[in-house]
């Protein structure tokens, strides 16, 4: 009797547990604004512009959620936080939303009490060497010191990545992010290994003289990147999943921030429901009809937010690859709000 009150009492508060991770979108609401895990400092995804205001790619998607759950994008707090820090913050209930360029996994969709609401950004873990080192490929690296961040998928994918390849090399692995940046600057190792968005971002943002380097030629991994929640917060899952589908399902329309208010009167009906014009997907997820709307008029379609982040717009000037639409080769595929 005494075993069956413990496990009776471990289920109950394992189940109020689950019941408070459960309300995310009734705590946000009465909150008013969202907690979303971000970068320390990467430019391009999320970093402070000059005036202190965070700006990204995956500042955007704290800000699509904002604009969808309560009408305004700018109701959002970044929480930065260092590869350690990520999941435990979420773990925990000290951020709702975890938008810092991370890489989807099968430990981490499982494992860490978390999942992931889709993909923001395709990526793949690369090389940046200084052009002084004169190497071409990656596979001539053989002995070479190599910069790592602690706490990523990015040592595992380098010891795996050179043992098939037969490549010897020595890891220096730090914790803090611009830890590892001033010591690859400094030369205290030959190449600094992580995404290729981040190898762009750290050349153009953080070394003084970015046309002595190089991103060398091989993408050695699949690195999708995207946003998390916790698992067992489904209406909230909703929400974050969503709202990302929301942009790129604008771009694919051809909505943008420009010509939304046009768009409320066009004929397409896949258009009119995506705005809420036609009634029901606000409904379905606990928020205003004009979530969508609202995400796009204040944010932008996920087209718009990658170019004036990331691609052409910005000093990264990323290629579209694999994070163009369906359409035009690429992998942003969004789901039909119907």
């Amino acid at each position: 009797m005494r075993k069956f009150k413990y496990a009776v009492g471990a289920f109950a508060m394992l189940a109020g547990m689950q019941l408070v991770h459960a309300d995310t979108l009734d705590i946000v609401k009465k909150r008013g604004f969202v907690q979303c895990g971000v970068t320390t400092g990467f430019a391009g995804f999320s970093a402070p512009d000059s005036k202190g205001a965070w700006q990204g790619l995956d500042v955007d998607m704290c800000r699509a959620v904002a604009a969808a759950v309560l009408g305004d994008a700018s109701k959002f707090k970044a929480v930065p936080l260092n590869s350690q820090q990520r999941f435990t913050a979420l773990q925990s209930g000290e951020i709702d939303l975890l938008a810092r360029n991370t890489t989807v996994t099968q430990q981490r969709d499982t494992a860490l009490g978390a999942v992931h609401a889709g993909i923001n950004f395709y990526d793949g873990q690369g090389f940046l060497v200084p052009k002084s080192l004169g190497v071409k490929s990656a596979k001539e690296l053989d002995g070479a010191t190599v910069c790592m961040q602690t706490g990523t998928s990015n040592e595992n994918t380098m010891a795996d990545w050179a043992r098939a390849n037969k490549v010897k090399y020595k890891p220096v692995v730090i914790e803090q992010f611009n830890e590892v940046v001033n010591a690859f600057a400094s030369g205290r190792c030959d190449v600094f290994s992580t995404d290729a968005s981040g190898l762009a971002s750290i050349r153009i943002s953080k070394l003084e003289k970015p046309d002595d380097y190089v991103v060398l030629p091989e993408i050695i991994s699949k690195e999708p990147l995207g946003p998390f929640v916790r698992q067992g917060d489904d209406r909230w899952l909703n929400i974050v999943k969503w709202s990302l589908h929301a942009m790129i399902g604008a771009e694919e329309l051809g909505v943008t921030s420009k010509n939304v208010d046009e768009e409320l009167k066009s004929a397409n009906p896949n258009i009119l429901r995506l705005l809420g014009v036609t009634a029901g997907a606000g409904k379905n997820m606990g928020v205003d009809e004009k979530w969508a709307y609202n995400i796009v008029k204040q944010v932008g379609n996920y087209g718009e937010s990658f170019e004036r982040n990331v691609g052409q717009g910005s000093p990264l000037k990323i290629q579209r690859g694999l994070n163009a639409q369906w359409t035009d080769g690429g992998l942003m595929y969004a789901l039909p709000v119907r």
